[in-house]
C-alpha cells in the first residue's frame, strides 16, 4: 500500500524542493531570531539583572492573573450560547454564530478602540476594562470548541439520565460535563494563550500601571534600551505557553472519550428550551454588538456635539510631520492595504509549498507539519522583538527595510495558509490519482491536475485569513515599522495617545474603517472556505 501511494506522489526531488522553501524562511526568519534571543539569555548576568530589577514580579503577578480571571469569566459567559448554537437548530443560527464569531478576528486595536469607545471614563485604565475586552475577543473559541463537541453528544445520553429522575442541572453536572471536559481545556488552554499574550488590548486599556510581559518587553526594548531585559522576558513567556501547551494536550489524550456520528442539532421541544434558545442565541449576539456600534456613533462625536470634522479630517490635516506625534490616517489605510498584500503573497507561497510538501510526505512530513505551527505558538512582539535585534548589523541591518513589516506579518500568517489548505489536499482519494496515472499521466502531471487544481479554493481562504491578520497585526508591528510607514492600527493607537476630542473621533474613525475592511475580507475569505468545503464533500 506504501509503495502504491509513493508511486501516485511527486517526486522526490518536487517535494524536497517545495519543502526547501519554507524550510529556509522558518530557519532564518523564526529559529535564528529566536535563537538571538536565547542567546542574549544565557549570556553574562542577564537573568539575575532582569529579576533583581523592581516592578518584574509585580507584571509577572498581573499577567498571570489577568489571564486566570479572563478566561474564567469567557469559559462562564461563552458557555451559555455554546451549548445553544452546538445543540439546536433554530431560524437564524448562520447569522448568530457569525456574529459571535467575528469579534475574534477583529485586530485588537479595534477592540480596545471599540471599549475605549463604549466604556465610562472611570474604567479606562482599569484591569476591569482589560477583562471584558478579553471576555468579548474569546467567546468565539468557547462557541466553536465547546459547542463543537456538544454537538457530536448524543441526546439519549442525557435522555437516559432525565428517563431514571436526574433533573436536568443532575443530567448536565454528571452526564454532559464529563464528555465536554476536554473541550472546555482545549477552549480554556487557547483563551488563556491568548489572554497571557494580549498585547494591543492591554496597550490601550490598561493605562501605565496595568502591565503585562508582552507591554513590559516592548517598554524594556523600545523605550528603556534594555535590550537583554527584555530578552529575558520574552524567553520566559515563551517557556510559560509551551509548558501550559504541554500540560493541556498531555491531559486532553487522557481524558479525550470517542463519541461516534456527526453533529446533530435539533429544534427546541420544551418550553423552557424554547425561551432559552432565543433569549441566549439573540442576546448573545446583541451583546457583541454594542461594542462595535458604539465604536461608529462615536467617530461622528466630537466631545459631546455630532460632527463629521473626525472623517473630513482623515487626509491628516492639522497634524504636522515629524514631530512624531502626527499621523497620516489615510496614508496608513494606504500603508496597511500595501502591506497586507504582500504578507498575503509571502504566506501564500510558503504556506502553499509547505502543505503540498506535507501531504506528498505523509508520515515524513510530520516534522515540518510541527514547524510551520511554531510562529503560532510565539507571541507577536516576541517575533518582532526577535526580527529587530538578529537583523541590526551589517552586512543583515534591515531594520529600515520596508518589507520586514509583511514578512513579519507572513511568519503569523503561514500556519493558518497551511492548516486551510493541509486537509483538503488529505481529504483527496488516491482513486483519483490512480485514475490519472491509468490514464498516462505521470506522478508530476497528476499531482498538478488533481492535487493542486482542488487546492484553489482553500488557498484563497487561507490568503483572506492572511491578509485580515495583517491588517490588524499590532504587536511585531511595534518594533518593525518606521516614521511615515505606520499601519491603521499604529495610528490608531497614536491617535488614542493624543489630547483632544478631535484625534480621539479620528482614532475611532480609522478603527472603523479597519473593522470595515477587515469584516470584507473574513467574509471573502470564509466563503471561500465554504465553496471548499462543498466542492470537497460533493466531490468525495
Amino acid at each position: 500500500m506504501d509503495r502504491h501511494r509513493a508511486a501516485l506522489s511527486p517526486p522526490t526531488w518536487a517535494v524536497v524542493a517545495l519543502a526547501s522553501l519554507p524550510v529556509v524562511v522558518l530557519a532564518a526568519f523564526y529559529a535564528w531570531p529566536v535563537g538571538t534571543l536565547l542567546a542574549r539569555v544565557l549570556s553574562g548576568q542577564a537573568i539575575a539583572d532582569t529579576f533583581d530589577a523592581p516592578g518584574v514580579a509585580g507584571v509577572l503577578r498581573f499577567t498571570a492573573w489577568q489571564a486566570a480571571v479572563s478566561t474564567a469569566l469567557t469559559m462562564l459567559v461563552g458557555f451559555v450560547p455554546a451549548s445553544v448554537l452546538g445543540r439546536y437548530r433554530f431560524a437564524g443560527r448562520r447569522v448568530v454564530l457569525a456574529a459571535v464569531t467575528v469579534p475574534f478576528m477583529l485586530p485588537t486595536v479595534v477592540v480596545g478602540a471599540a471599549f475605549l469607545a463604549m466604556l465610562p471614563q472611570s474604567l479606562h485604565g482599569t484591569a476591569l476594562a482589560i477583562v471584558l475586552a478579553h471576555v468579548f475577543f474569546n467567546i468565539a473559541v468557547v462557541v466553536r470548541l465547546v459547542g463543537s463537541m456538544w454537538s457530536v453528544i448524543p441526546a439519549d445520553l442525557t435522555g437516559a439520565a432525565r428517563t431514571l429522575g436526574a433533573s436536568p442541572a443532575r443530567a448536565l453536572w454528571h452526564v454532559a460535563l464529563p464528555l465536554l471536559r476536554p473541550a472546555m481545556v482545549a477552549a480554556a488552554t487557547v483563551v488563556f494563550l491568548f489572554t497571557f499574550t494580549s498585547y494591543g488590548v492591554v496597550v490601550l486599556l490598561g493605562g501605565p500601571t496595568n502591565v503585562t510581559l508582552e507591554v513590559e518587553v516592548a517598554r524594556r526594548a523600545t523605550q528603556l534600551g534594555d535590550v537583554d531585559g527584555a530578552a529575558v522576558l520574552s524567553m520566559l513567556q515563551l517557556l510559560i505557553l509551551a509548558f501550559v501547551v504541554w500540560w493541556s494536550s498531555r491531559w486532553q489524550r487522557k481524558a479525550t472519550r470517542q463519541l461516534g456520528g456527526a453533529p446533530v442539532l435539533r429544534r427546541p421541544r420544551s418550553r423552557g428550551e424554547r425561551w432559552l434558545v432565543p433569549a441566549a442565541a439573540f442576546g448573545s449576539a446583541a451583546l457583541m454588538a454594542v461594542p462595535l456600534v458604539v465604536l461608529v456613533s462615536r467617530s461622528f462625536r466630537v466631545g459631546d456635539r455630532f460632527s463629521l470634522e473626525a472623517w473630513r479630517r482623515l487626509d491628516g490635516s492639522g497634524f504636522r510631520p515629524g514631530t512624531g506625534l502626527g499621523v497620516d490616517p489615510l496614508g496608513s489605510l494606504a500603508t496597511s492595504l500595501h502591506y497586507a498584500a504582500v504578507a498575503t503573497v509571502i504566506a501564500v507561497v510558503i504556506g502553499a509549498a509547505a502543505a503540498f510538501a506535507i501531504s506528498a510526505a505523509r508520515r515524513r512530513g510530520g516534522l515540518l507539519d510541527v514547524g510551520v505551527m511554531l510562529p503560532l505558538g510565539t507571541s507577536a512582539v516576541t517575533l518582532g522583538f526577535g526580527l529587530l535585534i538578529t537583523f541590526d548589523t551589517a552586512p543583515f541591518d534591515w531594520r529600515g527595510k520596508w518589507w520586514m513589516v509583511p514578512l513579519g506579518h507572513a511568519l503569523v500568517a503561514i500556519p493558518f495558509v497551511v492548516r486551510a489548505l493541509l486537509p483538503v489536499l488529505r481529504s483527496i482519494p488516491d482513486d483519483q490519482r490512480a485514475a490519472a496515472a491509468t490514464l498516462g499521466a505521470s506522478p508530476l502531471r497528476t499531482w498538478w491536475w488533481v492535487d493542486a487544481r482542488r487546492a484553489v479554493r482553500p488557498i484563497l481562504a487561507g490568503a483572506g485569513f492572511a491578509a485580515a491578520i495583517s491588517l490588524g497585526e499590532f504587536g511585531a508591528t511595534t518594533f518593525l515599522t518606521r516614521a511615515g510607514q505606520e499601519t491603521m492600527p499604529i495610528a490608531v493607537g497614536r491617535l488614542l495617545g493624543r489630547v483632544g476630542d478631535v484625534p480621539r473621533a479620528q482614532a475611532f474613525a480609522l478603527a472603523t474603517i479597519l473593522l470595515v475592511v477587515t469584516a470584507i475580507v473574513v467574509v471573502l475569505a470564509d466563503v471561500a472556505g465554504t465553496g471548499s468545503e462543498a466542492d470537497r464533500a460533493r466531490r468525495s
